[in-house]
């Protein structure tokens, strides 16, 4: 029998190892190669770092876990395409800000118990939630992971 928990271990265990296999990868790459297009006229390892970044960053309101630590990234790495924004971060200054994002979200992951994470994330009302259960917290750290995951992916093309 699956349990609540042992489902939402899965669940957040699977969240972290795609954190860690992107922190595997930004290791191996250099800033100048994060710089670089994933191909030709695509979009930028660190345009889709910051990407990352700014949903992650969502993700706090969307779980009612506090305010975005990272508010100015909207506007150049959720609005706007890559090469459009005239002011962004560097390379260096997006590593950093990927720590302490995944830091954070780390530390208001452990204080959610089990049933909470079944609780609906904000974006939904009460009553679309009373006949969609599963427009839940947890269904957002699923989506979130596929979402990482395919970035994933993306930047590893530029090994």
């Amino acid at each position: 029998m699956i349990t609540t928990e042992l489902f939402v271990k899965m669940v957040i265990d699977r969240w972290h190892g795609s954190i860690a296999n992107l922190n595997n990868l930004l290791n191996t790459l250099t800033d100048q190669q994060l710089q670089k297009e994933i191909a030709p006229g695509k979009n930028r390892g660190m345009y889709l770092l910051g990407h990352l970044i700014a949903v992650h960053d969502d993700m706090l309101i969307l779980l009612d876990m506090g305010q975005k630590i990272f508010p100015k990234l909207f506007e150049p790495f959720i609005k706007q395409a890559d090469k459009v924004a005239t002011q962004m971060p560097t390379v260096a200054e997006l590593r950093k800000m990927w720590e302490k994002q995944n830091n954070h979200l780390e530390e208001k992951f452990k204080k959610l118990n089990p049933e909470e994470w079944f609780e609906k994330h904000t974006a939904v009302s009460e009553v679309d939630f009373a006949k969609e259960q599963f427009r839940n917290k947890l269904n957002i750290i699923i989506t979130r992971t596929s979402h990482l995951q395919y970035h994933t992916g993306q930047i590893a093309l530029l090994k």
